[in-house]
């Protein structure tokens, strides 16, 4: 992957992270050891090292040596998110090992970071900066060295309002003389091993025990090798496809079954541009779809809990069901600018917040119907709440499924009635009528029954394009979107369709470079449809669905050309974010990104299956058409 060099001081490259969870909150660190990414104590709690969002000053932990790095690998332990990364010297090598031990549902240790740098041959000075920052690097601490009665029991602490964390270790670091910061410089010889325990507290006048690094990180590798012991998967790729089903788990919130679309907010989708939003929150379409992916794969108590976390956020008037919730449920995710943080590489403004969460997207709607429909085909019971729920919401939906709205993409342009938006209305009518035929669930099923062939009708009437052969973005328009591929997907029309392969090969003309693809046409001005200035990367998911669109549209050899190209694309421990910016060769958008993964896991089982439930194609009754 070509890349530019991150600049001095500031956060490296969006590839050049990796991930560590423990289902609550993650962190991102970086090749140069450095912490630059830590929410707590969740997913979507004020930052307490941001430099990935500023610079240095903004708060992050490294562990790197003092001496030029002559050449940087990295490894997770297996398929375990026990990050290991080798950091080699002209006088010899350590290796940093990083871990965060995910801890049960009900328990509630505070969440933690273990570090450990062991000695592998010769010896190396190592500087420890440790640079702490509450609320967005918006609150300087007041840190103290603590020595306890207990003789080896010796921490740090850093308290700023409701803000504490406690660091632990066997070198603890000092003051800098004029700067806000802390250091310790030390040296590290082969067979050596220091460990480090970062912790967050809530109560700063009884901080918790010590914790055995050494038993934290031991833990944390067995939990995510027995999880990963229980996935179903014998096709090719292997290695990808388990590393993206880890990373999807590790986007997900234990203590609710909700999940973040991503872990951080601001990465930009082009940089230097504004296109800088906030994914730490649960979009109904993203966590339906990824929880259902984990289903395929044999983790049907993610799923389970997701319904649960769904029934309790969606509970209440279907009129007031929102595209996206906080972690456990919360409604409002109001967005603001932090204008302190000039934002990573200095693509400003940062967000926090998400303003989208106050739009219509009819699709929604469609996910979510198919998403229980498919629960309850693999078994999972309706209870009576949770059909209640579903048919308030098709009840809701017969009143405004005709408005035009913000589409899959939210964009922030005029509303529209976007062609996959009505689609996804037909299935929500679908999954109803089918729930009642089906599986004897009571409803309204001969009104459902003519809303679905209406709304299939005007589809195929006001979505395709007879001159361009394509269904097209919207009514009545002539650009193209890539959510148009998972028409097949959902049941609307077979892949081998002649209106799905045109659209198909238009796509490819219009939308695709390489195995690349772009997520719609974007135009300027007036004739915007986001509402947004500047051009952004190539979405990656929607990649990942044109291998689905070809294996289906029978071009199955050309779908594993391009799968097998996506691979390549990402970064040495496996990971995606939001986009890939074809020009730079470099990761933009929001990292690591639920949705890419998702695609990745959905397109080994269109084109390798093994042992997975591979429903990624729905069909529906389109064979009556």
């Amino acid at each position: 992957m070509a890349h530019d060099h991150a600049p001095a001081n500031g956060p490296g490259l969006i590839e050049d992270y990796a991930l560590l969870s423990d289902l609550r909150t993650a962190a991102l660190v970086g090749k140069d050891g450095s912490v630059d990414w830590l929410c707590l104590p969740r997913f979507d709690s004020p930052s307490c090292f941001t430099r990935l969002l500023g610079d240095h000053r903004d708060g992050h932990w490294q562990l790197a040596p003092t001496a030029t790095v002559r050449d940087v690998s990295r490894r997770y332990r297996g398929n375990s998110l026990v990050l290991e990364t080798d950091l080699r010297t002209d006088t010899g090598t350590v290796r940093l090992v990083d871990s965060m031990p995910p801890h049960e549902k009900n328990q509630q240790d505070d969440p933690c970071l273990v570090r450990h740098l062991e000695g592998l041959d010769g010896e190396v000075e190592v500087r420890m900066r440790w640079v702490l920052r509450f609320a967005y690097a918006d609150a300087v601490p007041w840190v103290q060295h603590v020595r306890t009665e207990d003789p080896t029991d010796e921490y740090v602490i850093g308290v700023a309002g409701p803000h504490a964390v406690v660091l632990r270790g066997d070198v603890l670091p000092y003051p800098v003389s004029g700067e806000l910061a802390h250091e310790a410089v030390f040296t590290v010889r082969a067979g050596e091993r220091l460990s480090w325990v970062l912790q967050w507290t809530s109560d700063t006048d009884q901080v918790a025990p010590p914790l055995d690094p050494d038993q934290e990180t031991r833990d944390s590798e067995d939990f995510w090798h027995e999880w990963t012991s229980r996935l179903r998967y014998t096709g090719e790729h292997s290695e990808a496809v388990y590393r993206s089903l880890a990373t999807l788990k590790a986007l997900t919130f234990d203590p609710t079954g909700g999940m973040v679309a991503a872990p951080t907010t601001s990465l930009p989708e082009a940089l230097g541009g504004d296109r800088n939003w906030d994914y730490r929150y649960c979009w109904l379409r993203d966590a339906t779809l990824v929880l259902l992916a984990l289903d395929n794969y044999g983790c049907s108590d993610e799923a389970a809990a997701w319904r649960h976390w769904l029934v309790r956020a969606v509970a209440g008037d279907p009129a007031d069901l929102q595209i996206m919730y906080g972690i456990s449920g919360e409604r409002h995710m109001w967005e603001r600018e932090l204008d302190w943080l000039s934002g990573y590489q200095g693509s400003a403004p940062v967000r926090i917040g998400n303003g989208a969460f106050r739009q219509l997207q009819l699709d929604v709607f469609g996910e979510v119907m198919d998403a229980l429909h498919l629960a309850r085909e693999r078994g999972l019971q309706d209870t009576a709440r949770s059909w209640d729920v579903q048919r308030g919401m098709l009840t809701h939906l017969e009143t405004i499924w005709q408005q035009p709205d913000k589409g899959l993409w939210e964009v922030r342009g005029p509303d529209r009635h976007f062609t996959h938006s009505r689609v996804m209305v037909w299935v929500a009518f679908d999954r109803g009528v089918r729930a009642i035929e089906e599986h004897g669930l009571s409803g309204p099923v001969g009104r459902w029954k003519e809303l679905r062939d209406t709304v299939h009708e005007e589809v195929l009437t006001k979505g395709f394009n007879e001159e361009l052969g394509a269904f097209t973005q919207y009514y009545g328009g002539t650009e193209l979107d890539a959510s148009i591929l998972l028409i097949p997907a959902v049941g609307f029309l077979p892949g081998d369709d002649e209106r799905v392969t045109s659209t198909v090969r238009a796509v490819e003309q219009r939308l695709r470079h390489g195995v690349l693809v772009d997520r719609y046409e974007a135009a300027e001005g007036e004739h915007s449809v986001d509402g947004l200035h500047g051009r952004e990367g190539s979405f990656l998911a929607c990649s990942f669905w044109l291998v689905d669109a070809l294996a289906g549209a029978g071009r199955r050899d050309e779908a594993v050309e391009m799968f097998e190209g996506l691979l390549e694309l990402a970064n040495d421990v496996g990971l995606y974010a939001e986009e890939y910016d074809l020009h730079s060769g470099r990761f933009t958008g929001n990292f690591p990104q639920a949705f890419s993964h998702l695609g990745l896991v959905n397109s080994a089982a269109v084109l390798y299956g093994g042992h997975v439930r591979n429903e990624s194609v729905r069909r529906g009754p389109w064979s009556r058409r």
